[in-house]
């Protein structure tokens, strides 16, 4: 098979990529990594050594492709069909940009600030630099509630990969910071990225890993 995808089902990066796989309808395989694994790790840092995922690496085109929006732009552009989730016209393609990295520079990196801060050994934890994430996470939900009174999906009328990036991002700040029952616009707009199939099907295989979400 051409493509091949090194991810983790529970990654949020990770599932960001998927949802667009599925929305596209694109076959691809997939090679799960568990950074805590030696034998794991060392194979993946073969491929990539920073580490980090999801990497595609697509064998016709010898290509290998890191970071979640290149990824996803990259499918667009070569592997078009099912979602259009980048749109030809300059001006929607630019406010998708803008919104799939909203989401994960406003939603899933503070969301990820208290979920590692969770890791911490005993006595070693950032109190104040959680007390920032938390702040930082409200004004992004008031910023979203207001944007979505007048849009059904993140970035307009059309799902995009604007969406991807929300769908994940959203589903782990509700479970260490939930949306307020008063911001109706946005709670609305996460049933609907929860009602997706391509993200149900997302949640249904990081189902396994659930356990790995610091309590």
């Amino acid at each position: 098979m051409s493509l091949q995808l090194y991810y983790h089902p529970f990654a949020s990066f990770c599932q960001k990529v998927l949802i667009a796989f599925y929305e596209q309808e694109i076959a691809f395989k997939g090679c799960i990594v568990d950074l805590g694994d030696a034998k794991s790790r060392a194979q993946f840092l073969a491929v990539w050594p920073i580490g980090k995922f999801p990497v595609l690496r697509d064998e016709e085109r010898q290509r290998m492709i890191p970071e979640s929006s290149i990824i996803i732009e990259y499918l667009a552009q070569h592997f078009p069909g099912g979602t259009t989730l980048l749109p030809s016209d300059p001006h929607l393609a630019l406010e998708v940009r803008l919104w799939d990295r909203f989401y994960d520079c406003h939603v899933e990196t503070p969301m990820a600030k208290i979920v590692t801060d969770r890791l911490r050994p005993e006595g070693q934890h950032d109190l104040y630099g959680v007390k920032e994430a938390r702040s930082a996470l409200e004004t992004s939900y008031a910023i979203l509630d207001k944007e979505m009174a007048h849009k059904r999906w993140a970035a307009g009328d059309a799902f995009s990969m604007a969406d991807c990036a929300a769908a994940p991002a959203l589903y782990y700040a509700q479970q260490v910071q939930p949306i307020s029952a008063t911001q109706v616009n946005l709670l609305g707009f996460y049933q609907r990225l929860l009602d997706r199939p391509s993200f149900a099907r997302v949640l249904e295989e990081a189902e396994p890993y659930r356990h790995l979400f610091p309590q």
